[in-house]
């Protein structure tokens, strides 16, 4: 099987239409979002109605859990909690009934999909989790691979049952072997952080256990344009760049 994975598009139409359209010819069976797809972007309402009418399944991620629970609030910082009160104003009520029935993880027995960490956390950063911690993780899983994003940047986690090691993953494809646990971070479609601006997924192909990384370009510009157009900060903005 080959599964998509998408992750943080934080309402950026553009970056998510131009993955979409990558990914038509590949072949793919399966596509799923782990979350954040509405926050710091222009087109929240936009990014879920196509999830929805391409039966996208998703997560929730940090982004979605602030908009679903208020008091969930003071955990961002100021700007994004800005961001967080624009993208709510813009939301239709569908669309906010609709994140608030989302589910922290999705497993399929042999791969789990979680936003921050797994096993199940929403908030908690792949490289703030000490190893000695993930190594623990990873051996009460009963999953082989974990997808997750909410980092906006690109890594991978090879834990040989003993240690942990942590690898960039850059754009191409590379070959996972048997034996191992992974956690494979997918990035952001929407907001990349490591200096370079195209949008990123995966796709994984369990049978030829390969791994192939994308780099999309968009029309950055468009965004950024609607992102300071609805009074957005001008980092989320200045950050697409």
């Amino acid at each position: 099987m080959r599964t998509a994975v998408i992750s943080d598009i934080h309402g950026n139409l553009e970056a998510l239409m131009e993955v979409l359209a990558d990914m038509e010819p590949r072949r793919v069976d399966r596509l799923l979002s782990l979350g954040d797809n509405v926050g710091y972007g222009p087109d929240p309402d936009k990014v879920i109605e196509i999830l929805e009418e391409k039966s996208i399944p998703s997560i929730m991620g940090n982004h979605e859990l602030g908009i679903a629970d208020r008091s969930y609030a003071g955990w961002f910082n100021p700007l994004a909690r800005r961001s967080l009160e624009i993208t709510r104003r813009i939301l239709s009520p569908s669309s906010l009934e609709l994140i608030g029935t989302l589910q922290p993880v999705i497993s399929d027995n042999k791969h789990l999909f979680v936003h921050g960490c797994p096993p199940d956390s929403m908030t908690a950063y792949l490289f703030e989790t000490p190893d000695d911690l993930l190594a623990s993780i990873l051996l009460g899983l009963e999953e082989e691979i974990c997808f997750v994003g909410h980092t906006h940047v690109s890594a991978l986690v090879v834990f040989d049952g003993e240690k942990v090691r942590r690898e960039p993953l850059i754009e191409g494809e590379r070959h996972l072997p048997e034996g191992r646990k992974y956690i494979v971070n997918a990035g952001s479609v929407g907001q990349p952080r490591d200096r370079d601006n195209r949008a990123r997924y995966v796709i994984w192909d369990d049978r030829q256990r390969s791994l192939h990384v994308r780099h999309i370009p968009y029309d950055v510009a468009r965004t950024a344009a609607k992102i300071l157009k609805l009074g957005f900060p001008r980092i989320n903005a200045d950050r697409l760049w």
